[in-house]
């Protein structure tokens, strides 16, 4: 159908954008099996580097299914080194998020074991980032030649194809266990954009390591373009737009916040978006202000249905229900489409919804890693790519023949249909409802939040931060907003102490004190203690000590288990953690607690009536979320007033997630695991059973007091 320009540009470098360059080809891989394909055939063309950024990465995934096997090992360890052994000049650098210990249950512990390191394979998990921020950047250049970019990681459970059919080989984790239903979007580029990118990864590789990747003097004349993916876009320019946090004398960068908002206001006829979350207060504001104008665009929104597991589900889920409930009550023109891709036969379980697409009316597309949520704005790292058409008749039809692609996927239909749909009804919100009509079709999205759980859950500042977090960003998380001010001033009789914890966190990482941290000498040293009778309260005495001196406790947990082994290990880690973690409370208490009566006098029976109210899930979620040193969240903690109670309940369920992955991951390096017996299955159903008997012993704690508060 016609399609009426943008009167101006979009694309504005230096401002919303980092580089503006021109591509011979680009291309939109929808799904992981078309991605995890493109990489494959690009790296056998590989002549010197292939260098791979990501929030995750999976030795183990397999890059094929059986019927496209072409000789070469499927998984994706054995097949860099199968190529490393072949290509004699290959470069093979793997840069990835040094992730927080939520998520060991859900990562290959330590790939570099997996991957049988060869002298030109490089591996670095990339720890050069805020405290409570992660890299979550998805790029991979060959060549300098040509470059992937988006929302899909190497990784585990992101290999699907656009069917998503029920019980694929392909789709399951290592253990067997099925993995759900996955759509993302990558983008392919060459020329100008793929040198741009391996610029990007360059510099992040030496921020990282300290080491500079050397330029190629020469790039290849043969381009490792895949023979089998077509172009969607030819002769075009790609803007580069990124998230970088400030940090260690950096300069913030928020071109994503930026060309969201930007993008946003240039909307003539409609807008469509995929998107995992749906929490950032710019991005918010940005629709609403449309939606609210009598001229304005449709608004159509991919949504992911319900994150995967409970701390999303209460954390990020809530967010986005506080936005959209902002949302729905601007739409007063009924331009607001809300949706989430339903496929049959999955007993109810829905598609995860991972990509990150932004495409306005036919003249602008963009496809990254970051997600419309407040961490993506400005504490995250992120990297998107975008085109405009600039008025170029062929760029507006692929723009349009990607979106069509998309909404033929979730509605069951060719792309063809979408496109005539779309001419006859003159909408795209008409258009999609026509064709809600087979047993795959996008569901309205009318989740609401449940308002008992809704209170509970802390402000946005604490879960989804748009920039670094401090010690006061902790304290508003828990502390009514009417009651800040003295929660503030009981943090700066404390000040001092606080700096000191922060320093020697950092003197852990940047001095020479981290040569301490020495894993197989620890144990060791722990080793002449193991069988005898003071062995408990030398663990436990560990804990403190090293709470005190901000030592990090991924450290403290991991010796011990190895030590120990993991019942031992998991339950002297659970017992040294807590009492660390009452030892600091008690000394924020009682360094705060004084000038706090002082100055709240009557008022303190108040706010820590108050505060049960989200207590205990104020510190479940500082323990689970990467906020801040264990240590510091302990003493700002006990200065906040928060009662002892909730902060010990909170603390040991927000404890266990963690060390529970810790205790089967480093157990399965010292090879229990690797060869399950009784004793292994035992130590298993122990611990799921702990966790069980801690959630309902939660809920009925929770529902007791709900009706406490009641009756009161």
């Amino acid at each position: 159908m016609p399609t009426t320009a943008v009167p101006s540009r979009i694309l504005k470098p230096g401002e919303n954008s980092w580089r503006l360059e021109h591509v011979e080809r680009a291309a939109f891989l929808i799904d992981g099996a078309q991605f995890f394909r493109a990489f494959r055939t690009a790296a056998l063309q590989a002549q010197q580097s292939i260098m791979i950024a990501g929030w995750d990465f999976d030795s183990r995934v397999h890059l094929l299914s059986q019927d496209e096997y072409d000789g070469l090992p499927s998984q994706l360890g054995d097949f860099l080194q199968t190529l490393l052994r072949r290509k004699p000049r290959l470069h093979v650098y793997i840069l990835t998020w040094d992730f927080h210990m939520v998520y060991a249950l859900e990562r290959e512990w330590w790939p570099l074991s997996k991957l049988r390191t060869h002298r030109r394979l490089h591996f670095h998990m990339d720890a050069a980032h805020p405290v409570g921020a992660s890299h979550h950047q998805k790029i991979i250049v060959v060549d300098d030649r040509i470059a992937f970019a988006g929302g899909l990681d190497l990784a585990q459970g992101r290999w699907d194809t656009p069917e998503h059919r029920p019980h694929h080989p392909l789709r399951v984790f290592p253990d067997g266990r099925r993995c759900r239903p996955f759509h993302d979007v990558q983008m392919l580029v060459d020329d100008g954009a793929a040198v741009a990118l391996g610029e990007l990864f360059r510099d992040r590789w030496d921020r990282a390591t300290g080491r500079r990747i050397r330029r190629m003097k020469q790039r290849s004349p043969d381009t490792p373009w895949p023979g089998h993916i077509k172009a969607d876009l030819e002769h075009c320019q790609v803007a580069i737009a990124r998230t970088e946090p400030g940090y260690e004398g950096r300069v913030e960068i928020r071109e994503v916040e930026r060309l969201y908002c930007d993008a946003i206001r240039a909307a003539r006829r409609h807008m469509y978006f995929e998107t995992q979350y749906l929490t950032s207060h710019a991005v918010g504001d940005a629709i609403i202000a449309r939606l609210q104008d009598r001229e304005g665009p449709d608004i159509l929104m991919v949504l992911h249905p319900n994150s995967d597991g409970w701390l999303e589900q209460h954390t990020m889920d809530v967010l986005r229900g506080r936005l959209l409930k902002g949302l729905r009550a601007a739409d007063r023109y009924g331009r607001l489409g809300l949706y989430y891709p339903h496929v049959p036969g999955w007993d109810g379980e829905c598609i995860s919804v991972h990509s990150k697409v932004c495409i306005v009316d036919d003249v602008f597309a963009r496809v990254g890693s970051s997600n419309l949520s407040n961490r993506s704005m400005g504490f995250d790292t992120e990297c998107d790519l975008a085109v405009e058409s600039q008025d170029a008749p062929h760029i507006e039809r692929g723009i349009a023949e990607f979106r069509n692609r998309l909404l033929g996927e979730h509605l069951g239909v060719p792309a063809e249909t979408v496109a005539d749909t779309l001419v006859r009804k003159g909408s795209l919100l008409a258009a999609v409802e026509a064709l809600r009509t087979n047993p795959r079709t996008l569901n309205v999205f009318d989740t609401q939040v449940p308002p008992e759980v809704d209170s509970w859950v802390p402000d946005s500042a604490l879960i989804d931060p748009d920039r670094p977090l401090d010690a006061d960003a902790v304290v508003d998380g828990v502390i009514p907003k009417d009651q800040r001010r003295p929660a503030r001033r009981q943090i700066v009789a404390g000040l001092s102490l606080v700096l000191l914890f922060a320093g020697l966190a950092a003197a852990w990482q940047l001095t020479s004190l981290g040569d301490w941290l020495d894993i197989p000498s620890l144990v060791d040293y722990a080793a002449a203690f193991k069988d005898t009778p003071s062995a408990p309260f030398f663990v436990i005495g560990s804990f403190l000590v090293g709470g005190l001196v901000v030592m990090p406790v991924l450290v403290l947990i991991a010796v011990t288990i190895l030590t120990f082994g993991p019942l031992w290990g998991f339950i002297y880690s659970f017992v040294g953690m807590t009492a660390s973690a009452l030892l600091l409370f008690g000394l924020g208490h009682l360094l705060g607690r004084r000038t706090v009566q002082r100055l709240s006098g009557s008022r303190l029976n108040t706010l820590s009536r108050r505060l049960a109210q989200r207590g205990i899930l104020a510190i479940v979620t500082v323990r689970i979320l990467p906020v801040a040193p264990f240590s510091i969240i302990n003493l700002v903690a006990g200065a906040s007033h928060i009662r002892l109670r909730d902060f010990l309940i909170g603390t040991m369920i927000g404890e266990l997630p963690g060390l529970v992955g810790l205790a089967l991951f480093v157990d399965q390096v010292s090879g229990a695991i690797r060869h399950p017996g009784g004793g292994s299955l035992l130590v298993l159903t122990g611990v799921v059973i702990l966790i069980l008997l801690g959630g309902w012993g939660l809920r009925r704690w929770l529902r007791a007091k709900e009706r406490a508060d009641a009756s009161t």
